[in-house]
């Protein structure tokens, strides 16, 4: 399930998004979480069953658009339908009000869930 991201997730968020390849430098890395604690309209949700295994960021664009720009899952739980289930979290959670969209980094990945 999609949790919010809190302060207290923050090392585990951080590793999550370490994943993408933009988020490779502790120094974007660190400014990325910035954003998303201080950016009323940067959202960063976690993916939890047991443990916290992906997590995935949302900006919103305008009163209309919803843009996925980060999804991440941790490399030993991965082919197993975690971005899937998160891409259809977000589409629960903001679908009625916004159209959701993928940015240039992770629409290959949101267009290969959807099919």
């Amino acid at each position: 399930m999609l949790v919010r991201y809190k302060k207290s997730l923050e090392k585990i968020a951080m590793g999550l998004l370490s994943f993408m390849p933009d988020e490779k430098d502790v120094k974007r890395l660190q400014q990325t979480i910035k954003e998303y604690e201080e950016n009323p309209n940067w959202h960063l949700f976690l993916w939890k069953e047991e443990d916290i295994l992906g997590s995935i960021g949302v900006r919103m664009e305008d009163e209309k658009k919803a843009v996925i720009q980060h999804v991440s899952v941790n490399p030993s739980h991965r082919n197993q339908g975690l971005g899937r289930k998160m891409i259809q979290g977000v589409k629960d959670l903001y679908g009625n009000e916004y159209v959701i969209c993928a940015n240039e980094k992770t629409e290959s990945f949101v267009q290969k869930c959807e099919s």
